[in-house]
């Protein structure tokens, strides 16, 4: 099997303090990975480590066989953030949401031909929002939102996608809908590394099963293992909410798709 992202004894944190220690792993093409673990167990902080937005303290990453450093195909590691909804002040399309995923594609001029627009507009329609293309996305629902953020990261055609609880706030009708389009990602041999809390909501899809605890990598293995090491790996404490880091990252700048400060 080839892998796509491989961790050996690495650490990730903010400033100088250590959120995420000594984690080693490999992830192969074609997996679909849920992490899971409480509130401030570090899932956040390990997932911005693999996309290097955060400070790797020590150990290496490798990204597609190359030392993440030296790494500069980004656009094959699409990033769905931790996020409900995006901001209510944004004044753009379903549309033109997508097509910001396909800057990263483009050549130097920076201008979306026939073929990009193409691709944004199958990335519309894999969601399901292909008839909301012209629709302002502050009108839309929460869940449709979540699909229109997870189309813009598919408009950059990664090979693996990363997700951070994009089943939070979403109702069970739209929790449904989203797993269904997980599903037709897999069938495109998309690799999925999900960050959850509700795993029940993913309906079957994960094959592997990662438990952060503590900052440190308490499981690694498939259902099977993990459904008879559940007990031992989770605590009484864990619950079922957005993974709080242990330390807030420093103040970072916001795009034009993030909520204004100090929205909840």
């Amino acid at each position: 099997m080839t892998t796509v992202i491989e961790l050996e004894d690495a650490s990730f944190g903010y400033g100088e303090r250590p959120i995420v220690t000594g984690a080693s792993l490999a992830i192969n093409r074609g997996e679909v990975v849920a992490v899971l673990g409480a509130n401030g167990s570090g899932k956040s902080t390990l997932m911005k480590g693999i996309l290097g937005l955060n400070q790797r303290l020590s150990g290496t990453v490798t990204l597609f066989g190359t030392p993440a450093d030296d790494f500069g195909d980004r656009a094959r590691i699409g990033y769905v953030p931790q996020r409900h909804t995006l901001s209510a002040s944004v004044r753009a399309t379903a549309e033109e949401i997508v097509e910001s995923g396909r800057l990263p594609r483009l050549g130097w001029l920076g201008r979306l031909g026939a073929t990009d627009r193409q691709i944004v507009c199958r990335s519309l329609d894999l969601v399901g929002l292909a008839d909301r293309s012209g629709t302002e996305v502050s009108t839309l629902s929460g869940g449709q939102q979540r699909r229109v953020l997870i189309a813009r990261a598919l408009a950059g055609q990664p090979d693996v996608l990363i997700m951070d609880e994009p089943t939070a706030g979403v109702d069970a009708v739209n929790q449904h809908v989203l797993a269904d389009v997980l599903g037709r990602l897999v069938e495109r041999d998309v690799t999925l590394v999900i960050v959850t809390h509700e795993l029940g909501a993913l309906e079957g899809l994960p094959t592997r099963i990662i438990v952060v605890d503590g900052g440190r990598l308490a499981f690694d293995g498939d259902l099977d293992r993990y459904a008879a090491a559940r007990d031992a790996v989770h605590h009484d404490h864990d619950s079922h909410h957005h993974d709080l880091e242990l330390v807030q990252p420093p103040a970072m700048a916001h795009g034009p798709f993030d909520p204004p400060a100090g929205t909840p």
